[in-house]
């Protein structure tokens, strides 16, 4: 499953991307908010509620948009078994999802085009892990470390 969330600093883009997912590349996608501007909302609550969603299933996937990307990254990030970054380039994006195995991109609503926040999220969907031993390893030190 693919999960999407937004605090109101990251609304307008969503919007867009959530269309984009649905419409043109014909997934489906569980938005889990914000569903109005409302600047009291605090994006913990979205980052935290998507962190939890994705690690339930190997399989899933999940996007953050705020401002900045950073605090949706930070605490995403506390949830054991979620790999977020935030995205700013789409060839680190590539090798972030590839090598590391990462599960939740946040995108930083202020400071990316809507044209390459396309093209990372497509990135981030459609590129493989891959499951080299070495990756493996650097994977099993990691929840080491969360338990």
């Amino acid at each position: 499953m693919l999960y999407i969330a937004a605090d109101h600093g990251g609304f307008e883009l969503k919007k867009l991307i959530l269309s984009y997912l649905r419409d043109k590349l014909k997934l489906a996608v569980e938005d889990l908010g914000a569903f109005e501007i409302n600047p009291t909302d605090d994006y913990p609550d979205f980052a935290i509620k998507l962190a939890r969603a994705v690690v339930k299933d190997t399989n899933n996937l999940g996007i953050l948009i705020c401002r900045n990307g950073q605090g949706m990254c930070v605490t995403a990030n506390k949830i054991a078994g979620a790999r977020a970054i935030v995205g700013f380039d789409i060839e680190a994006t590539k090798w972030a999802r590839n090598d590391d195995h990462v599960n939740i991109l946040c995108l930083p609503a202020e400071y990316i085009s809507k044209r390459i926040a396309k093209k990372m999220v497509k990135i981030f969907i459609e590129t493989p892990v891959n499951n080299d031993e070495r990756f493996l390893r650097r994977l099993k030190k990691i929840t080491a470390i969360e338990k």
